[in-house]
């Protein structure tokens, strides 16, 4: 064989084992933050309300929409 198969075996060899240490230590780091629930890490005020966003006049949102009142037959005498 010649000096290139030889090289590029031992290329292979050492990027498998490289990607598993990297693959193995990245999962250790990110199992040992979710063993403690209390610390969501971003450490603001939690505000859950959706966000005011100002829409062009004559739209509206869906929700918003008015209610329409069914229309009632007028009674015959």
């Amino acid at each position: 064989m010649s000096s290139l198969f030889i090289d590029l075996i031992l290329v292979g060899v050492a990027y498998v084992v490289l990607i598993y240490f990297v693959a193995t230590l990245t999962k250790a780091r990110l199992n040992h933050g979710k063993d403690n629930d209390s610390n969501d890490g971003d450490g603001g005020v939690e505000n859950i309300t959706p966000p005011k966003i100002d829409l062009p006049p004559g739209v509206i949102w869906p929700s918003d929409s008015p209610v329409r009142r069914k229309r009632t037959d007028p009674i015959e005498a």
